[in-house]
């Protein structure tokens, strides 16, 4: 067994395929222990923080901050046994050094996969030789990379035999180097030339042009797209592979194209679309262009809300709670839920699912984008469980560490978009909720009470909700009821239960 082995970017939950590398907690040469936090990964849903694997000395850490990288790709490099000695090459500080000799037996962590799966001229998972489509498989077998064995081990026979120069076997290396010219095809090759097994197989054949060029299919049709040479690109992904960001960066440097400089724009920014934005670029697509959307608006007198929430504040048990008109609303649609429990449903093809819990979402915004947690099973919750709940929800938004799993299974969101002074909203539902609805600022406003013209504190409810679910009355008769909650909060309790 490897002393040193290395460990994948892990699927972090729900088919995540990518995530970025915020900061690690370790660097080269510290001795870690198992599940200590080694590094800090932003994904599309969420910052998580990554525990060793196995306990032992840093040797490599394969990616620096800031690096996007796929599920699967080796990021660090840990030598399990620290105490037998240090590894062949090692530095002048005592700490080992990748070679040759050392990262040819390395072993990788069995739970991720050892190589990048989907490159063209790459290897694929499960022991399979990668193909592009319309081009067959290649003709050889996959082998697993020979150990290097140390010389002293040698058998008398191994030492007797003449001596034949061997290549060395591949190694990846922690600065991927700029790739080498493409051999040509037209190079004869000896039939008697003796092949090292150890010697990589040239993907050349896999793709009709840039034969020596390791990249995923969506990365070529980009490059295509932008008229941009792959060859022409030294790759920062794994095994010196091109990756999205070399594509679009080689279109953003100045270059001469036909001896023509490219103009860029000074004045311009370029923001990368990944993590929680880029999610959530891809689900408002989704969902704007699947389920049929209908927003109807509600102007609601929720004075008396705002006088109960004086009242609740002033309770000694809730000194030390976050109290919002949030709160109220979430507890009312809550009660809308229980009289409408078509509302809390989602679309499943052939089928209307209607959930007997709610899931409630809450909207937050933080400094990585707009994230949506849920409460689990809010309507079983008691009004300070809920406030406290949603208190707990919040903060850890905020904070960057919501996890993927408070992220998924919602079925009925809120997002408040009066904390930005703005009335209301048509808000996009998320993927797999039927209904979401937007709560406006509360304003002093000249209202019509009892006959008169007085200042009363007002709001604007948005309701936005699937058409193939929830029709026009059903969509009226529970904004009407959360309307007629919030208007009188105590006899809604009283009178719903």
């Amino acid at each position: 067994m490897s002393r040193v082995k290395e460990f994948n970017l892990p699927d972090l939950g729900e088919g995540l395929t990518e995530g970025e590398i915020l900061k690690w907690l370790v660097a080269a040469g510290d001795l870690i222990t198992l599940n200590q936090p080694i590094v800090e990964v932003e994904t599309a849903k969420a910052a998580v923080e990554i525990p060793a694997k196995w306990a032992g000395r840093v040797v490599t850490i394969f990616h620096q901050e800031g690096e996007t990288i796929d599920v699967g790709t080796p990021i660090i490099a840990i030598d399990t046994q620290p105490d037998a000695g240090p590894l062949p090459d090692s530095g002048p500080s005592g700490h080992p050094e990748p070679s040759a000799a050392s990262l040819a037996a390395v072993e990788v962590a069995p739970a991720e996969g050892a190589v990048e799966p989907g490159l063209i001229g790459g290897p694929a998972p499960g022991g399979r030789t990668a193909v592009l489509v319309g081009y067959g498989p290649k003709t050889v077998t996959a082998k697993r990379r020979p150990r290097v064995q140390p010389a002293a081990q040698s058998s008398p026979q191994a030492q007797a035999a003449p001596a034949v120069p061997q290549q060395p076997a591949p190694v990846i290396p922690a600065v991927r180097p700029a790739p080498t010219a493409p051999v040509s095809p037209a190079a004869p090759v000896s039939p008697a030339a003796p092949v090292s097994p150890a010697a990589p197989v040239s993907p050349a054949g896999l793709a009709p042009k840039g034969a020596g060029v390791l990249a995923k299919p969506p990365v070529r049709k980009l490059a295509k797209d932008l008229g941009v040479d792959l060859a022409a690109l030294v790759g920062t992904g794994p095994q010196g592979s091109i990756t999205r960001d070399d594509v679009q960066a080689a279109v953003a440097a100045p270059a001469a194209s036909n001896g023509r400089p490219v103009v860029t724009g000074d004045r311009e920014q370029r923001i990368p679309v990944k993590g929680v934005r880029k999610l959530t670029a891809e689900n408002m697509v989704s969902s704007a262009f699947t389920a049929p959307h209908v927003t109807e608006f509600l102007t609601v007198d929720v004075t008396r809300s705002m006088r109960a929430l004086e009242r609740i504040k002033a309770l000694p048990d809730w000194q030390d709670v976050r109290v919002s008109p949030l709160l109220l609303v979430a507890k009312a649609v809550l009660a809308a839920i229980r009289r409408y429990p078509m509302v809390n449903s989602s679309w499943d093809g052939d089928h209307i699912v209607v959930k007997d819990y709610v899931n409630l979402g809450i909207a937050a915004a933080t400094e990585r984008g707009l994230v949506v947690p849920n409460i689990k099973d809010a309507g079983a919750l008691s009004l300070r469980e809920l406030a406290d709940a949603m208190t707990g929800l919040v903060r850890t938004a905020r904070a960057g560490r919501t996890s993927p799993s408070d992220m998924s299974g919602g079925t009925f969101t809120i997002t408040n978009v009066g904390v930005f002074g703005v009335d209301t909203g048509t808000p996009i539902l998320p993927p797999g909720e039927a209904a979401i609805l937007a709560f406006g600022s509360v304003r002093d406003m000249p209202w019509v009470h009892k006959g008169k013209i007085k200042i009363r504190q007002v709001t604007t409810l948005g309701l936005s909700f699937d058409h193939r679910i929830i029709d026009g009355e059903l969509g009226s008769m529970f904004l009407r009821d959360l309307g007629a909650f919030l208007e009188d909060p105590e006899a809604a309790l009283l009178a719903w239960g």
